[in-house]
């Protein structure tokens, strides 16, 4: 890589580290608060206004991470490759934060609560950081070869891979919370059931069984597909 490069790099690291310890800083503050006696599942009640302000919170450190990514690239692919790359250094700082300030999680098979929009993810601390791993991998390889000159583009086929691979994650995040929910309302009825009810019924969630074997089959097609785009490029600059 350039040095040009290598110094956006290290700007971009050190953003992203430091947006993992300000999330970490909140979670540090909110169990403090809510959960004195350590983090651990069911989840306490909360009020509505502070539900809502944590799913703004979760946006806003997206448009976050995108409008950085936004900034630092020089093209579509760069940008996407920036993006990946923050929102993967933030995630997996977020945990390491976490557990110097709190020692927290206690190993990496914890249960967490990954994620809020549009419904609620937890998984294994393990699962969100393999992922990471993969983002970053990937925005590496884009990031050097658009760096050596060459027009990087994603082919249509790659996209569609990637994004199935990336549904495919989502849904192993959320599929022990929304079975747990199915469990008592069907699919109909959870359009029509009263939103205090619903809340009533997810503060009694206790994570389960998290779903290896979608996760992995989900994890293998986007390194697969990391690997489809590296062979291609490489052949590119051969």
């Amino acid at each position: 890589m350039s040095r040009k490069t290598l110094h956006l790099l290290l700007w971009l690291t050190l953003f992203s580290m430091a947006m993992g310890f300000l999330e970490s800083a909140v979670v540090v503050y909110l169990r403090e608060l809510m959960y004195p006696g350590g983090f651990d599942f069911p989840l306490q009640p909360i009020t509505d206004h502070l539900a809502l302000t944590e799913i703004w919170r979760e946006a806003a450190t997206l448009i976050m991470l995108l409008t950085i990514a936004l900034i630092a690239g020089r093209n579509r692919t760069e940008k996407f490759a920036w993006f990946l790359y923050c929102f993967a250094v933030w995630d997996i700082f977020y945990y390491v934060f976490l557990k110097v300030l709190l020692d927290w999680p206690a190993s990496l098979l914890t249960w967490d609560i990954l994620f809020l929009i549009p419904v609620t993810w937890t998984g294994p601390v393990i699962a969100p950081v393999i992922v990471s791993v993969t983002m970053i991998l990937l925005a590496l390889i884009l990031i050097r070869f658009t760096d050596s000159g060459l027009t990087v583009r994603l082919h249509r086929p790659e996209w569609i891979l990637l994004v199935c691979g990336a549904l495919l994650v989502v849904l192993s995040f959320i599929w022990d919370y929304s079975g747990f929910i199915l469990e008592h309302s069907s699919l109909r009825e959870i359009w029509t059931v009263p939103r205090d009810t619903l809340f009533d019924i997810s503060l009694s969630y206790i994570p389960r069984r998290f779903n290896w074997w979608l996760f992995i089959v989900a994890e293998l097609l986007l390194l697969f597909t990391t690997g489809l785009i590296y062979r291609r490029l490489k052949r590119h600059t051969s």
